[in-house]
């Protein structure tokens, strides 16, 4: 009674049902403020634009939550676990939950791993419910069902629990160090060609691995459409070819994009050097009308 509980956005906007946002609570029972804290209290304690009454306060609790389809509210996590990769923003809190909703699964957490310099992956730590261990390709087709690509983690180590601190909480620093590592190099009974070589170097260079495996699939053992653009660029210089980048996505492991190398050498689709032009050093002083046409009235060249 005499409290309200709202499930905001960045911009203190409410969310809709099972989105993810900062819990928020405003009512009779909110304190005034943090005694003589008041950098934090500015922070903490903000207006309440929904409760209809001037001069009302919520207070950010810095938890990360979400409404459910029957009312209740699912913890995801805290706020401050918000991280960054490859441009995304990420809840962490939200990417453990749906691990969790797998029923093979009985705890995890995701943490972030800098495997190279600015080269930053998700790795998911994960204790399985009892039975039969969950499989890193299962897990990732249960997480892509529910979240998007880029919130999938890169890697998945199973451990008998997870470590703990004194009072109670994931201990996420005593966690076990993530080595970036790939199959065995498994070439399935064969002898791999001299052109599966050079791809696999070109994508233990990339991915920073010491092996890989012909037949694992780049965007399963780390790799994603920025280093998707790497190895395409080397491929190109190391067998001069000319090959679209979409290639990758359609043939994601060694093996298949050997082939299609092979393919392009034996077609002659080499590539095409362009020629170099002179760039012209002017520029254009453009004016546009009420009406928007476009006029160009003066032309400057630049020394």
């Amino acid at each position: 009674a005499q409290t309200s509980i709202y499930i905001l956005d960045v911009r203190q906007e409410v969310v809709p049902i099972g989105v993810a946002g900062e819990l928020y609570t405003s009512g009779e029972g909110l304190a005034r403020c943090y005694e003589g804290r008041a950098e934090q209290t500015a922070e903490r304690f903000v207006p309440d634009p929904y409760s209809g009454r001037a001069g009302a306060r919520m207070y950010r609790t810095g938890d990360l939550c979400r409404y459910r389809g029957d009312g209740e509210i699912d913890y995801l996590g805290r706020v401050d676990q918000q991280v960054k990769v490859r441009g995304y923003r990420i809840e962490l809190g939200e990417v453990e939950a749906a691990l969790v909703s797998h029923p093979m699964v009985k705890e995890a957490v995701v943490v972030v791993r800098e495997v190279r310099e600015a080269d930053k992956k998700l790795v998911a730590y994960v204790v399985s419910a009892g039975g039969e261990e969950v499989t890193a390709s299962e897990m990732r087709r249960h997480l892509r069902e529910k979240l998007p690509d880029y919130m999938v983690p890169t890697a998945f180590v199973k451990l008998d629990k997870l470590p703990m601190t004194p009072n109670g909480k994931v201990d996420r620093k005593a966690l076990p160090a993530y080595k970036a590592e790939s199959g065995a190099g498994a070439t399935e009974g064969r002898q791999a060609s001299e052109v599966e070589q050079v791809v696999a170097g070109i994508w233990k260079e990339v991915l920073g691995v010491e092996e890989v495996g012909i037949e694992e699939n780049f965007f399963e053992v780390g790799g994603h459409s920025l280093l998707a653009t790497q190895v395409m660029a080397r491929v190109r210089e190391a067998f001069g070819v000319e090959m679209e980048l979409r290639r990758m996505f359609e043939a994601a492991t060694v093996a298949d994009l050997s082939l299609l190398i092979e393919k392009a050498r034996n077609n002659g689709t080499k590539v095409k050097k362009k020629a170099i032009t002179r760039v012209s050093r002017e520029l254009y002083s453009v004016k546009v009308s009420p009406d928007g046409e476009i006029t160009i009235p003066d032309k400057v060249k630049i020394r």
